[in-house]
């Protein structure tokens, strides 16, 4: 991964936790993430009017990673509805680098080397130490533990979806505008099903916020898919879990939430898998 690609990726972490910081203050978390999904809809539907068209070969995947981010977004509200941003967040993140490592060898055939692996199991490691309290994870709360991993699990699927179709696509930014702009309409219409005219009245009070993560979080993809075509996708991922120390600054800084010992023990563990991704 070139020193390029690799602040690429930092940044959009950076973008990432702020997005998802935006989700957790609000009140009514569905009605949020639908205008994040609006949102990333907006700003990527004037990019159609001057990137390629994707060919048959691609839409499949395109298909695919929508409805998996359906169910992504789905299962993220709630985690965040029954745990705080600095517990359901890094568990929602924390396995997914593992899974695409994983999965990333099957259908990519890619191998991460010894040192790019050493660096997944320590990222991963430090984010699920994140989610620890006092020494104990929190487990008392198993609805949130619970959707949190579902929610991983559908970051390494998309992750590994996307990542593929990027590649035949015939530009990363042709593939992330109509993915967007797909995915934001389904989820307009899914929300409208689920809320009717409730949904309107609860995205008047939260509109801005809504399209400033939703703005966020399509600068944030579209940058890591990108980087997808650059480096090898279990390494992009990875790397993209440096989001957790920017989430933790956040939810201890902005939202009040605690910080322990081993938060900072799992910082040290993420910065560590940082370096030997770097020099992997």
């Amino acid at each position: 991964m070139t020193p390029f690609v690799f602040a690429a990726v930092l940044i959009s972490a950076a973008m990432h936790a702020s997005w998802n910081a935006l989700v957790k203050v609000q009140g009514d978390r569905f009605a949020s993430i639908t205008l994040t999904s609006f949102g990333m809809m907006v700003s990527a539907a004037p990019f159609l009017l001057v990137v390629d068209v994707p060919g048959p070969k691609v839409w499949p995947w395109i298909i695919a990673s929508v409805i998996i981010h359906i169910g992504y977004r789905l299962f993220l509200i709630r985690a965040y509805e029954h745990g705080d941003l600095a517990q359901a967040y890094p568990l929602a993140r924390g396995t997914a680098p593992l899974m695409t490592a994983v999965g990333g060898v099957f259908v990519l055939s890619e191998v991460p080397s010894g040192l790019a692996m050493l660096g997944i199991l320590l990222l991963s490691l430090g984010t699920l130490l994140m989610s620890l309290r006092g020494g104990q994870a929190a487990v008392p709360n198993r609805a949130a533990v619970g959707y949190a991993l579902t929610t991983s699990l559908c970051i390494a699927c998309y992750t590994l979806t996307d990542g593929s179709g990027v590649r035949l696509a015939p530009t990363a930014a042709s593939y992330a505008a109509w993915l967007f702009v797909c995915d934001g309409l389904c989820a307009v219409v899914i929300g409208f099903f689920y809320r009717g005219r409730g949904l309107l009245a609860a995205s008047g009070r939260e509109w801005a916020s809504g399209i400033v993560a939703g703005v966020l979080s399509a600068a944030a993809y579209a940058i890591a898919m990108w980087a997808m075509t650059q480096a090898h996708v279990a390494s992009v991922a990875s790397l993209r879990e440096t989001s957790i120390l920017f989430a933790m600054l956040i939810s201890v800084f902005a939202l009040g939430e605690r910080m322990t010992g081993w938060r900072g023990a799992a910082a040290l563990s993420i910065v560590a898998g940082v370096i030997a991704l770097r020099m992997g």
